[in-house]
């Protein structure tokens, strides 16, 4: 591999706004903000606004519509006669 061409893979830190929950990872992202983790050092900072802990489908909070209803209709209302 060529020198100076890939960007910086390091641990990163991200941050959910909407639960205020925090997990650590690997990535290429650049930030300029900067958090003291568990283990006592200071790791890139990314906010983000959704995550699994905030987000409908994980916390179980989805309705799920009734699509079977809805197609019913549809070829009722449209289907050959």
């Amino acid at each position: 591999m060529r020198k100076g061409i890939h960007p910086n893979y390091r641990e990163v830190v991200f941050l959910d706004t909407a639960s205020n929950f925090k997990f650590i990872t690997r990535s290429t992202i650049e930030t300029e903000e900067k958090i003291k983790w568990e283990d006592g050092k200071e790791y890139p900072l990314v906010k983000i606004e959704i995550s699994s802990q905030s987000h409908p489908f994980y916390t179980g909070k989805k309705i799920f519509v009734d699509t079977a209803g809805r197609v019913e209709k549809f070829k009722k209302r449209y289907g050959k006669k």
